[in-house]
């Protein structure tokens, strides 16, 4: 009997023993036991992902292609018989779960988050419910069993990631595209979704508590915002102080978002490859990244991230109030990577030393640092700053603007002595005297002790939304508190006291440099703002004889992982549409449009267009790149200004699509226009 086939009638003898039922609301919860359950987590501040599979034999190469990773069962359109010939070759002799535990703890880690099952539907772990397990493979121990005893022996939190999506399993729907011969017949998804919650079941009760639940993979059309509520009921019950991220439901608004219009599940945001700029205000939230190109192991793929860059990833996520969760892909043989052990142990190294300016701090109270970043605790009497200097200052003066508080002491964490530093006043500014040379290249990292909760007064805040106009603009200039006095200039130079003071929109005419800063009982108590506002000729529009409401498209079908040159490429089918939508799409999961036409505007303005894609897009008016969205990627915006004259204007679209989700909005605003998605009535050809 065929491997797949013994999956379905194990699967389908056991699942049948729950029912599955909806719940329309989230597990009660206080805010104070929320945070009680998140303390851990928020202390925890670094943790390792590892993820590892099946996927790990070939090692990312296929066909004489080796740019593929986790998904190279999909990717590599690799039927199932031939991906489930890795079962038998998948035998990790070299694994020992506490020699990588020993490493994720020595990183300075306190958590590990492992795929106990990837989106191939290969279980790391020993599951009544299959055979597509490790204990189908020569290996025939439970990884899983032996991870979580040596977590806990060394006192980390063990974690869980858990696919929905499941390419294996014979009642997941929908197929991949490219399974034309892989029959649907028989498939039940409640079914798939009662063996999703016995496997969960397991999970969280043959291997003691659990820290996390990591779910991924729920953005196909068959997973709903209900189920994903009811799945997050349903592992809270098992374990109430488990940690569930926001995966569990669809809908997402982004990798860090949260469903919107309805309750969402999920206790924290997981923004992939990425730190948000301003971090995610209100929201807890964990960057994952890898530390290569590939989260699965590629043994091909050498682009390594620095140590430095790593060491100063984590100081700018803590800074910003958010988790960091560091990947490595083990081999086969159950070795991790020598560049990624390497790395972690640098890491650690440089954790043994600064840990304290990570572990249980919290977002830095400054909005803008330049060439370092601060995350701040609070101490006896007021506060504790651990200001990581990233860009050292050559002359040995840091300086620390828009402070009032009184400073009572200063002093280089990684001295063991902690001798104190010279702290003086100046203006808005205390300024740090620093050895001139830096004790530490990556991120020296000094603590500033200040008496009482915080007293920081940013820069003024410069409406910069953007830099062009046509005859006119204003301009905002504002401050965040409400007893100072923003004085400004339009020559660049340093506001004085004497400067106009704000107290309405800074009007302008000309190409213009503000300056803005922030003054108390004619004291300067801020560090300055400035943004150059450049007056252009707007665009000028063209004639178009009869046009019609509509736009012109191009359909393509490709393996890319960026946007190919459509124009090299023949089209499979064009023709015309009402707006940009994927209507004369096949049955595929691999595609591209390109679309042609015209937008008509209302007025001479300056206009945001904005793409919201997955994957990657581009907006040109004319020859001239507006927004540049390309690249695989989740759901994600990106936006474009441009100077335009009233009447019409050449608009092209290009789309492509190749993993995950498939969606794409256009978008604009501009004069008397509010952000909206472009309308069919503007579109012509």
């Amino acid at each position: 009997m065929k491997l797949s086939c013994k999956i379905f009638l194990i699967t389908f003898f056991f699942t049948n023993i729950y029912t599955i039922t909806y719940t329309q609301s989230i597990q009660p919860e206080t805010k104070s036991e929320y945070n009680a359950r998140m303390a851990w987590w928020k202390e925890a501040r670094f943790g390792l992902f590892i993820h590892w599979g099946l996927y790990s034999v070939p090692a990312g190469e296929w066909k004489g292609k080796t740019e593929y990773g986790e998904w190279i069962r999909t990717s590599a359109q690799i039927p199932l018989e031939e991906y489930d010939k890795f079962v038998g070759q998948f035998n990790p002799v070299k694994f020992n779960a506490d020699e990588w535990v020993r490493l994720a703890k020595d990183a300075g880690m306190k958590y590990i988050t492992i795929t106990t099952k990837h989106h191939d539907g290969f279980c790391l772990f020993d599951s009544k419910y299959t055979d597509f397990d490790i204990m189908s493979t020569p290996f025939k121990r439970d990884i899983m069993k032996e991870l979580s005893d040596a977590c806990r022996k060394e006192g980390i939190k063990v974690c869980w990631y858990h696919s929905i999506m499941d390419w294996h399993h014979p009642d997941y729907l929908p197929r991949r595209d490219w399974e034309k011969i892989r029959s649907t017949e028989g498939a039940d998804y409640d079914r798939y979704v009662r063996y999703v919650k016995n496997q969960l079941q397991e999970l969280t009760t043959n291997y003691g508590n659990i820290g996390v639940l990591w779910f991924d993979g729920e953005w196909e059309g068959t997973w709903t915002r209900e189920r994903g509520r009811d799945l997050y009921n349903y592992v809270r019950e098992l374990q109430p102080n488990i940690i569930i991220n926001n995966r569990v439901g669809a809908g997402r608004s982004g990798m860090e978002g949260f469903s919107e219009g309805e309750e969402s599940a999920g206790d924290f945001g997981t923004p992939e490859q990425q730190i948000p700029p301003t971090g995610l205000p209100d929201v807890n939230w964990e960057t994952c990244m890898t530390m290569n190109d590939h989260w699965g192991y590629n043994s091909h793929d050498e682009n390594w991230k620095s140590v430095k860059d790593l060491v100063q990833k984590i100081a700018d996520i803590a800074s910003k109030g958010g988790n960091f969760l560091l990947n490595v892909g083990p081999t086969s043989e159950g070795l991790f990577p020598q560049a990624s052990t390497d790395r972690l142990k640098e890491i650690g190294r440089w954790m043994k030393i600064n840990g304290e300016a990570i572990y249980g701090t919290e977002a830095s109270p400054f909005k803008n640092l330049t060439g370092a970043r601060c995350t701040q605790k609070s101490i006896d009497r007021g506060t504790r700053l651990y200001m990581h200097i990233l860009d050292y200052p050559v002359d040995g003066k840091f300086i620390v603007h828009g402070i009032f508080n009184k400073p009572m002491q200063a002093f280089l964490l990684s001295d063991p002595q902690r001798k104190l530093l010279t702290v003086n006043r100046a203006e808005d500014a205390l300024v740090i005297t620093v050895p001139t040379i830096p004790p530490d290249t990556i991120n020296t990292v000094v603590v500033l002790d200040v008496e009482g909760r915080t007293d920081v007064n940013d820069p003024p805040n410069i409406d910069t939304e953007f830099t062009i106009f046509v005859d006119q603009h204003e301009v905002a200039v504002k401050s965040n508190r409400e007893n100072d006095e923003t004085h400004y200039t339009t020559d660049g130079t340093i506001p004085t006291v004497y400067s106009p003071t704000v107290r309405e929109n800074v009007k302008i005419k000309e190409t213009t440099t503000i300056s803005a800063q922030c003054f108390r009982d004619g004291k300067v108590v801020s560090g300055t703002s400035k943004a150059t506002f450049v007056k252009v000729q707007p665009r000028s529009s063209e004639t178009l004889e009869k046009p019609t409401n509509g736009i012109n498209f191009a359909y393509f079908e490709g393996d890319w992982d960026s946007l190919p040159n459509f124009r090299n490429l023949e089209p499979l089918c064009s023709g015309t549409l009402s707006n940009y939508n994927f209507t004369p799409r096949k049955e595929v999961e691999y595609f591209g449009f390109e679309y042609n036409g015209y937008i008509k505007i209302p007025t001479d303005g300056v206009y945001i267009f904005y793409t919201s894609s997955d994957d990657g897009s581009r907006l040109y008016i004319g020859s001239e790149l507006v927004v540049d969205n390309d690249g695989l990627h989740g759901m994600s915006e990106k936006s474009g200004v441009v100077a335009l004259a009233k009447g019409f204007h050449p608009i092209r679209v290009t789309f492509f699509e190749k993993t995950g989700s498939d969606d794409l909005k256009v978008s604009y605003k501009g004069p008397g226009l509010n952000k909206q998605v472009i309308p069919d009535s503007v579109l012509f050809k």
